[in-house]
């Protein structure tokens, strides 16, 4: 992997999302639609935050006020809720950066932890708090518009307890993140979800 083609230092081309084509589609409705179409509840995963945002306007130096922090915190806020409460994650990762930038903006571990916590395996099944249990978009391929959608899809399959033999076992809060398009140092849009198992 290392000795692949560059693309930019360190990342060769192994370590990127190949762009691809897929379609994702979700149903969401409220108490009184699930009644009226004799949904089963027992199945129903609420969605307790939802924030999307725009770029800031930062340096380089100011990671605190990073596009997807500040949705994050907005998330928890919403969800009353903490990075300490989340289970299970899916983080945009159209490379292999993505993974440990987006666990420190969720704070899911403290800026410039990212990379030690990922070697420490705290990211993978089994560790402290899993991330991309889908394969992430090196795994599965980036297919643009659908790419958060499935995210969430993997997540609500999660809280369901439906997920196999990636199974994070308990899981009972889950945080997505997917941004977009570049403007500036950072993502032109971001949106963060949280779901909790009802």
């Amino acid at each position: 992997m290392l000795a692949a083609a560059p693309i930019t230092y360190p990342i060769t081309l192994p370590m990127c999302a190949p762009v691809s084509d897929g379609a994702a589609a979700a149903i969401l409705c409220t108490g009184e639609g699930l009644r009226r179409i004799g949904g089963d509840r027992s199945r129903c995963i609420r969605v307790v935050a939802s924030v999307v945002r725009s770029f800031t306007h930062r340096r380089a130096d100011e990671p605190q006020k990073n596009i997807g922090r500040l949705a994050a915190l907005q998330a928890y806020e919403q969800a009353s809720l903490g990075p300490d409460d989340m289970d299970v994650a899916e983080v945009y990762d159209a490379s292999a950066m993505g993974e440990i930038i987006q666990a420190e903006n969720l704070q899911l571990v403290p800026l410039g932890e990212g990379g030690p916590a990922a070697e420490r395996g705290e990211f993978t099944l089994g560790g402290r708090i899993p991330i991309n249990t889908s394969g992430g978009l090196e795994s599965k391929g980036h297919p643009l518009g659908a790419t958060g959608i499935g995210q969430l899809y993997e997540l609500v399959t999660q809280l369901r307890g439906e997920a196999g033999a990636r199974q994070v076992p308990g899981a009972r809060h889950a945080i997505q993140e997917n941004g977009g398009g570049f403007q500036g140092i950072e993502e032109a849009a971001l949106a963060v979800h949280i779901l909790s198992k009802v």
